[in-house]
């Protein structure tokens, strides 16, 4: 009897990085030159599907929408996938972002995407349309992880479905972070929408000239993340996103 036949696909780990930067530094340089030189010394130190979110220029009408458990929040973050994330193989991709920033933490995340970007495919090395909301959860005292996670992933994914006009949407669940003294982050939620939604609350909630449906998104959202979330515990970031 003929056996089945042994897959030759690598095992990959996704990860995720912050990167800082030292205080003061120009925040428009520091975009330029991650864009212009981090995507090609991670591929060539092995990794893969690489992701950039900047805060630049487009994103800074949309302060509004930030949210901060502390006082120095990350600068940008880099989202790429290796073949093994185990230190034993990691130290040149160290190495690039070593050279990268002033400081970086990272984390091995599993990656669910809910709703892939079909409306407004990403092309690599250009500015996707819209804007990319980054958001680093933490699990709050109250909850254990495994309630926790079954809030968050069984019944908030339908309320940030249908009460947003995200139409990108991806949960990448916190395994392990592969730094000392990274943030307590158990997740990190990557959602895209059109630039409207960076200003506009109506467009944001998926209720463009209804008043009555804005309250309703509005408060089913915030309904749903008051059960899994505590107020001024996360960071929310509004950015640019790059795939390359």
């Amino acid at each position: 009897m003929a056996g089945r036949p042994i897959s030759t696909e690598r095992p990959v780990e996704k990860v995720i990085c912050l990167l800082w930067v030292e205080e003061g530094t120009d925040r428009s340089a520091f975009n330029a030159e991650l864009l212009a030189h981090l995507p090609a010394a991670l591929a060539e130190a092995g990794a893969s599907t690489i992701r950039l979110n900047v805060e630049d220029a487009e994103c800074a009408a949309g302060a509004m929408l930030r949210q901060s458990r502390g006082p120095r929040q990350h600068d940008a973050v880099v989202q790429f996938w290796l073949p093994s994330a185990n230190p034993l193989q990691r130290g040149a991709i160290d190495r690039v972002l070593d050279g990268a920033c002033a400081a970086w933490h990272g984390w091995v995340v599993a990656e669910s995407t809910i709703i892939p970007n079909t409306l407004h495919p990403a092309v690599p090395g250009q500015r996707t349309f819209g804007w990319a909301q980054m958001a680093f959860l933490t699990l709050p005292d109250r909850l254990s992880h495994d309630a926790w996670l079954d809030i968050w992933q069984d019944h908030h994914t339908l309320v940030a479905i249908e009460t947003q006009a995200n139409f990108e949407y991806v949960q990448n669940l916190v395994v392990r972070a592969i730094t000392s003294g990274a943030p307590p982050y158990v997740a990190i939620v990557e959602e895209c929408f059109a630039p409207a939604a960076l200003t506009d609350p109506f467009a944001f909630f998926d209720a463009t000239g209804d008043p009555v449906r804005f309250r309703a998104n509005l408060d089913r959202m915030m309904e749903s993340c008051d059960r899994f979330i505590d107020r001024g515990t996360i960071d929310v970031i509004p950015t640019g996103q790059y795939c390359f």
